[in-house]
């Protein structure tokens, strides 16, 4: 009777070779009754129903075939189908132990195979032997399988996917089930038979494809996400690729690039090099990586590979003119700034011009930097190109200062509104300013200790009185002339802080200072006039207001050329002129001509208050109609008494 029991010829079994009997073997028809047994005595397994005794060989060929199917179907199977259910893997119920290939005997003594997984032992279970290869699978905590005869201790403990060793051990624990190790089989049943160990279950097929899949739409999804925020590929602002970057490091990579470029300047002693950095040089980066994705984002393949964005570059001729000198100082000669001065004699400030430099022209050299920018070239070289170096402050610069200076001079003083009540001369207005150069300009600034003598004198100057505005009218109220506009009154407030704000002003080119002032507003009196001429007493009343303030002797008409009577109006007035017909017709025998009269004021036709030189009888009648004054008294008249003014004469 061949013993399969032993390990080597087990594992030739499961590889589908033959098995060679171990010891002695006793043909029963030779009257053997009994076959020698490795550890223990073996017993024949017979057919129960046929009684027919299994060929060991066809036996073992058996076996060997069936453990390398089932070794190739658990190498080869793959998890491919993605919606596989975890509960496809169901329980094995117990198997019954039958023979392989007749399948009529019955192994009554065979114990049932155990599986074990993770500790847990089913009977007659059979879990898949297969665990699926995948990314979640953590094999320092994956289920273990044991596999073992029953009764016995495990042949193999496997790792889930360790296919190989999984079909190794199945083959083994196989092959030791198939060892006659059943005590009280019938021995001399005939030929010995073999029960053959419980089927393994079909195993679970992998989900490779599932979790290929799965990482391939996520690669997918985050390709997608960064196409959204990344510039297309092939992009470059003038000469810096920004393909596959955000506009942010688009930003900073053109940054980089531009302070980075190098522009060599040969001279007869060799090269000198200055940077972008250097020189000042600027771009607007953000602006340009912006319009970069703008126009050419990474989701749309149609702007890929697209022309170079240009990009102007700028220097700061300040930066550069510096950075120039101090690498090439034999260069360099330095210009002169323009100066402003004041000049005494004249009392006005006046310009010292500029004078020019020279040096390295700083166009030139930014069309280089420009050049390899755009290039792409991190270092470009170029002779040296000498130009006039300006000064830091010019002529213009200058004469536009002066203009200012002068223009203060012109209307510097202390006003009350629109009036310069208080002039400053320009000699001391000018001693209050200091003139400093500054950058490419001139700061103008004021000494608020110099203004302060000046402000301690504007209250004498500032302050007056009010004068009222005086109008003469008739009784009425009509006003017949203005005698005086008047003027208010002012006083001057607090001077405290004019110094100080004087001299803020002044730095900012303003000389008009309004004082602070308290105004007196004008009252206008009204001064109603009349005259009043008594022909009986032969004397003239001047009135205002209805009071006399003034009273005069006067010489009217003889009887026959009376003084008319009645109520009158001034309507005109005659600073000198010849009276009587005879001055102008002298042919006339019945008139007179009386030369040069002064100060006629008339009221009536051909009747006026005029002055007298012919005669001093004043108090009596001696006129031709007329009211004869003495000459200041007919001057005051003339000039008391307006257009307007009423005369009442009365006998």
């Amino acid at each position: 009777m061949t013993n399969l029991a032993t390990e080597p010829h087990a594992d030739e079994a499961s590889e589908g070779k033959p098995v060679e009997p171990i010891g002695e073997s006793v043909d029963p028809a030779e009257g053997g009754d009994e076959m020698p047994l490795e550890d223990e005595a073996d017993a024949d397994v017979a057919d129960a129903e046929s009684g027919e005794v299994v060929d060991a060989d066809a036996e073992e060929a058996a076996v060997a075939e069936a453990g390398a199917e089932e070794i190739a179907d658990t190498e080869d199977a793959e998890v491919a189908e993605t919606g596989a259910d975890a509960e496809e893997i169901a329980d094995t119920e117990e198997a019954d132990t039958e023979d392989a290939e007749a399948g009529d005997a019955e192994a009554d003594d065979v114990d049932d195979l155990e599986v074990e997984r993770n500790g847990d032992t089913s009977d007659a279970d059979v879990d898949d032997l297969d665990a699926p290869d995948d990314a979640e699978h953590d094999t320092t905590d994956a289920d273990t399988i044991a596999v073992r005869a029953v009764g016995g201790a495990p042949t193999a403990v496997i790792a889930p996917g360790d296919e190989a060793a999984a079909a190794a051990a199945f083959t083994a624990t196989a092959t030791a089930t198939l060892s006659p190790a059943i005590e009280d089989a019938p021995t001399d049943a005939g030929a010995p038979v073999y029960a053959w160990a419980d089927p393994e279950q079909k195993p679970k097929k992998k989900r490779t494809a599932l979790w290929i899949s799965a990482a391939a739409a996520v690669a997918v999804v985050g390709l997608v996400a960064a196409s959204l925020v990344l510039i297309a590929p092939g992009t470059s602002v003038a000469g810096v690729p920004v393909g596959w970057l955000t506009p942010g490091a688009a930003a900073d990579a053109i940054d980089q690039r531009l302070a980075e470029t190098t522009v060599v300047i040969v001279g007869e002693d060799g090269g000198i090099e200055v940077t972008g950095a250097e020189l000042g040089a600027t771009i607007d980066a953000e602006a340009l990586a912006a319009a970069a994705f703008a126009e050419h984002p990474m989701w749309n393949p149609t702007a890929w590979f697209a022309p170079p964005v240009d990009a102007a570059v700028e220097l700061d001729p300040v930066a550069a003119t510096e950075a120039l000198r101090t690498a090439m100082p034999e260069v360099y000669t330095d210009p002169i700034d323009a100066a402003v001065t004041f000049d005494a004699a004249s009392a006005s400030y006046v310009t010292t011009p500029a004078t020019l430099g020279t040096g390295i022209d700083v166009a030139t050299v930014q069309s280089a930097l420009q050049e390899a920018f755009e290039a792409g070239q991190t270092s470009i070289e170029i002779e040296p190109v000498t130009a006039d170096v300006p000064a830091g402050i010019s002529t213009e610069a200058a004469d536009a200062t002066v203009a200012q200076l002068n223009g203060m001079l012109d209307t510097v003083g202390f006003y009350v509104g629109e009036e310069r009540t208080v002039p400053v001369d320009r000699t001391a207005a000018a001693s209050w300013l200091t003139v400093t150069p500054g950058d490419g300009e001139f700061e103008i600034t004021a000494d608020p200790a110099a203004i302060q003598p000046v402000v301690e004198t504007l209250a004498p100057a500032v302050n007056r009185a009010p004068e009222n505005a005086r109008v003469i009218t008739d009784s009425a109220g009509k006003v017949l002339r203005e005698e005086s506009a008047g003027q208010s009154g002012r006083e001057l407030g607090d001077t405290s802080d004019v110094a100080s704000d004087f001299a803020a002003q002044l730095a900012n080119g303003n000389a008009i200072y309004g004082l602070p002032v308290t105004e007196v507003p004008v009252t206008t009196v009204s001064i109603a006039r009349r005259i009043e001429v008594d022909l009986g007493a032969q004397r003239t009343y001047l009135f205002e207001n209805g009071n006399v303030v003034q009273s005069y002797a006067i010489s009217s008409g003889l009887p026959g050329t009376p003084t008319p009577t009645g109520s009158f109006r001034v309507f005109a007035h005659t600073a000198e002129q010849d009276l009587g017909a005879l001055c102008y017709d002298p042919t006339r025998t019945d008139s007179y001509c009386t030369k040069d009269v002064k100060w006629l004021t008339w009221f009536a036709p051909d009747i006026a208050f005029h002055g007298t030189y012919w005669h001093n009888n004043f108090g009596n009648r001696m006129s031709h109609g007329c009211v004869n004054m003495p000459n200041n008294v007919a001057e005051f008249v003339y000039r008391w008494a307006p257009v307007g003014t009423e005369v009442w004469v009365h006998g």
